[in-house]
């Protein structure tokens, strides 16, 4: 798809720009990140995936139960969300997990094993990442994943990889599709109008339209039981969470999920939707702390 800037996109990210703005900035192989690291530096690090729209701001509360209960955290946004760079790129989950695995690499957290966390798309790129670096990962979390439904041939994922249809699609209906697509995600309505703000504050950087369709083109998110099985096959010790009221990645998708990556532990989390991580920060805390804590007392002994 060609590269556009859509209606409303009235900001430019530039280094000047950047200086006004909340976190941190890396030059990496593809762009420029937008990261944060934060917590004990003698704790174990956690990295987390974000979705297909999320900025890094998305995972704040969960961070702050997490440092304050002494794990350190590395929160990035993906290409074409937060302030990392709008990349003329292929927006597929390899961009991604290069993203992270360059970032880890220059930040020097690669001298012990990482726990990953991934979200809806976001447990796409952690399971990519943890195929390509087994040894750079010691436990997987992996919340109300996307990749468990089966394709269909009516599926607008399938009509978006028509060039010339997601550029038309994209730029008449690109933002009122984001819009509706954010209120599915969480359950309370207060919530759900931060959330949306949140990212579509973002969304006003030219090329951010651009990166949501082109990443819909180039990475499938259903029929990928292949990948959950190569993951299971990992024997990496995995945690599942998954909102009982999820309704962008049903619970119904939840047994096929265990059957395929057959997790240590999973966990379903009452009164909640899509967006756990961001929803119930404390509850989704309470599952990951002490499975990290089990594994890094497992490796110490």
């Amino acid at each position: 798809m060609k590269y556009f800037v859509a209606q409303g996109e009235d900001r430019r990210l530039t280094a000047e720009s950047r200086q006004a703005l909340r976190g941190s900035f890396v030059e990496l192989s593809d762009g420029v990140t937008h990261y944060e690291l934060k917590g004990p530096e003698d704790g174990e690090t956690v990295v987390m995936a974000g979705g297909l729209t999320v900025p890094l701001f998305y995972w704040d509360g969960l961070v702050t139960k997490l440092n304050a209960r002494g794990l350190r955290t590395l929160t990035c946004s993906a290409y074409g969300r937060g302030y990392s760079d709008r990349v003329r790129a292929r927006y597929d989950e390899t961009l991604f997990a290069r993203q992270l695995t360059e970032l880890t690499e220059q930040l020097g957290l690669i001298t012990r094993p990482l726990h990953l966390v991934g979200t809806s798309m976001g447990a796409l790129v952690a399971m990519n990442y943890a195929a390509r670096h087994r040894s750079l990962v010691s436990t997987l979390t992996i919340v109300g994943p996307a990749g468990l439904a089966k394709p269909r041939p009516t599926s607008p994922h399938r009509i978006l990889r028509n060039d010339l249809l997601a550029g038309i699609v994209a730029r008449r209906r690109g933002r009122r599709i984001l819009q509706e697509h954010l209120g599915h995600n969480v359950r309370d309505p207060e919530l759900g109008s931060k959330l949306t703000d949140m990212v579509l504050d973002a969304f006003r950087f030219e090329g951010s339209l651009y990166a949501v369709f082109d990443t819909l083109q180039h990475l499938p998110v259903s029929g990928r039981d292949d990948l959950f099985r190569q993951t299971g096959a990992l024997g990496i010790p995995t945690l599942l969470l998954w909102g009982d009221e999820d309704d962008v990645t049903p619970l119904a998708h939840l047994d096929t999920a265990r059957a395929l990556l057959k997790p240590q532990h999973r966990h379903v989390i009452p009164e909640c939707g899509h967006m756990a991580p961001f929803e119930r920060p404390r509850h989704v805390a309470d599952q990951i702390v002490p499975f990290v804590a089990a594994r890094a007392e497992r490796l110490d002994s």
